[in-house]
């Protein structure tokens, strides 16, 4: 049952959640150079923020971040899934509401706890007073397989990201 995260017990397991989310951005989309840049920001220092972030998020309203707690005994401190929406308060970013991050454990990938996570997403995302009227994210344009999950539930090519390094 997809629920909002608890720091209280499900803090660790948010974090392994997102390092695998991390490393999977970094895997198979843009060669060994990105998996590094991806594995090398994974610190202890990073993990101390990101949780600040989170934290701060959740306080602004606790549907920013639900999670699905993996079902099986040995995965009692795991996470099946996570969804992570930001708050109302930081829509001017893209003046919409913006899925941060979506990630499914390999295990209950196809069996449509995506799909719920999704739902969630857009049905808090429907629920905040926005200067435009969408749920915007960030897609890797490498990766077929989120693409296509996305347009599945309605998604559309709309602008395009242009980044330089720093």
């Amino acid at each position: 049952m997809v629920r909002p995260y608890d720091a209280e017990t499900d803090r660790e397991a948010l974090w392994q959640a997102k390092r695998a989310f991390e490393l999977g951005l970094g895997s198979g989309t843009g060669g060994d150079d990105k998996q590094a840049k991806y594995e090398d920001k994974l610190t202890d220092e990073y993990r101390e923020s990101w949780f600040a972030w989170v934290d701060r998020c959740v306080a602004e309203d606790e549907r920013c971040v639900l999670v699905e707690p993996a079902d099986d005994d040995d995965s009692a401190d795991a996470l099946a899934g996570y969804v992570f929406v930001l708050p109302e308060e930081l829509a001017h970013v893209w003046d919409a509401a913006v899925l941060n991050e979506l990630w499914v454990a390999p295990a209950n990938r196809g069996t449509g706890l995506a799909d719920d996570l999704v739902d969630e997403a857009v049905a808090f995302a429907r629920s905040q007073d926005l200067p435009l009227d969408r749920l915007v994210l960030d897609v890797d344009r490498e990766n077929e397989r989120a693409k296509a999950f996305y347009e599945r539930h309605g998604f559309a090519h709309w602008g395009e990201m242009v980044a330089r390094e720093l």
